[in-house]
């Protein structure tokens, strides 16, 4: 692609876009949801999110090193699947489960945001920012590949930071011991159901290393640097989650998490730092999710502009100048913006968590079935067995609690199917008339 530049996204600016993604997710957007699955033991879900996260990212990093592609995962189907329709859907799910993402972040910035003033009608506020953001992000997103890597990089090392800050200092307060870690006495209102669910979406909050593979083409020695990339960014990850998730176990009781599960960092400096305290955890929150969609909007764009180059899905440019990606990014925000005005945090977090997780699945079965020779097999089997356990017992809870998941989900992965098995017939059909 014409607009790609080789060579332009250093080691540092691929793990800055990977625990951009990653860290504007999970820290501010998902602590809450996956205590109100868990209790007590929500940061051991983190620690086995990332495990299993790790476990996963195997088949990812050879793949990347065998196959450094700006198109990453689509690139990826390809040469598991070939120009098909299995391709076509999951790198479509996964596209989605990015777009989901974004929405997701723009939601809790606006959540984050809105902590600061005392405004009654956060129904109309909330997802007025979010949108407001995603307008911000696509504007930074048309200046190229520079003005996001230094943005991307300026923001993680203040979040970062910020969020280090916070996270020692409210254990410091806090007084950690080691039955705060794993608590002698667990509720029996918690069941191996709640814990796999919110091991779902504890997971979600590491899927964001995925979207390094789709800068492959542009990052410096790809063949060595995604991979790299990948590892780097999951260790700094998994050491954050922890931090925090430590935090504000705490500085909050389960009810308190529960009750302030969209915004609980700002909640859990509260106690350990006063009002300033709050307004800090905002702003980082802030810079956080900004990072977050940037890196997010930028990987997505890519990816879905190497499905159209690929002919698996559709292209319109309705009038509009620029190259292919620069639609795709109008495509994709627009998207996030409608997710963002129309659905809560949990039912997004939920329907992305589906969306990987089938994707990941497929990913790593064509892996199995076609490169058994170049990979570690066990490895790759492990990594199904966990996804699909986690997976069928999340469906399972959303099944039992929010039926309208279930159908928004299902529904989505079964339109994808038909469309992109008509898409992909039309398209061949046309290729033999031509020849």
């Amino acid at each position: 692609m014409s607009n790609y530049k080789k060579n332009s996204l250093t080691l540092v600016g691929a793990v800055s876009l990977g625990t951009g993604i990653m860290i504007g997710a999970a820290i501010f957007a998902l602590v809450g949801q996956v205590a109100e699955l868990s209790g007590k033991l929500f940061p051991v879900i983190f620690f086995l999110g990332a495990l299993i996260s790790g476990v996963s990212s195997y088949s990812y990093i050879k793949m990347s090193n065998a196959y450094p592609s700006a198109g990453g995962i689509a690139m990826f189907l390809k040469k598991l699947y070939g120009k098909t329709t299995i391709t076509a859907v999951s790198a479509l799910l996964m596209a989605f489960a990015m777009i989901i993402n974004q929405s997701l972040v723009a939601r809790t910035f606006g959540t984050y945001t809105m902590q600061l003033f005392n405004v009654q009608n956060l129904n109309l506020w909330i997802p007025a920012l979010g949108v407001l953001l995603l307008i911000l992000i696509f504007i930074i997103n048309i200046a190229g590949n520079k003005a996001v890597q230094r943005t991307s990089f300026i923001m993680s090392f203040f979040k970062v930071g910020g969020i280090i800050i916070f996270a020692m200092g409210g254990l410091w307060v806090a007084n950690l011991s080691f039955n705060s870690i794993i608590p002698e006495n667990l509720s029996q209102e918690y069941t191996v159901v709640n814990y796999l669910g919110a091991l779902a979406i504890a997971i979600l909050a590491f899927a964001g290393f995925t979207s390094i593979t789709n800068s492959g083409g542009e990052i410096v020695k790809p063949e060595k640097n995604v991979g790299r990339a990948i590892i780097i960014s999951l260790v700094i990850c998994t050491f954050i989650y922890l931090l925090v998730s430590l935090t504000v176990s705490n500085n909050l009781s389960v009810e308190e998490i529960i009750k302030a599960k969209d915004y609980s960092l700002a909640e859990a400096a509260r106690p350990a730092f006063g009002r300033y305290g709050v307004w800090f955890t905002v702003a980082i929150a802030i810079l956080a999710t900004i990072s977050g969609v940037l890196a997010n909007v930028f990987a997505v764009s890519r990816m879905t502009a190497m499905l159209t180059e690929m002919k698996l899905i559709p292209h319109s440019h309705f009038g509009m100048p620029g190259s292919i990606q620069k639609h795709m990014l109008v495509y994709s925000v627009v998207i996030a913006i409608t997710l963002t005005i129309f659905f809560d945090l949990t039912r997004i977090a939920s329907i992305g968590a589906i969306f990987y997780l089938v994707m990941d699945i497929i990913v790593q079965w064509g892996v199995v079935r076609k490169l058994r020779a170049e990979f570690k097999k066990w490895a790759v089997i492990t990594a199904i067995v966990l996804d699909i356990i986690v997976l069928g017992t999340f469906l399972w809870l959303k099944i039992k609690s929010d039926i309208l998941v279930i159908l928004v989900a299902g529904g989505s992965i079964i339109f994808i199917v038909l469309f992109e098995r008509f898409f992909i017939k039309s398209v061949d059909n046309k290729n033999v008339s031509d020849n």
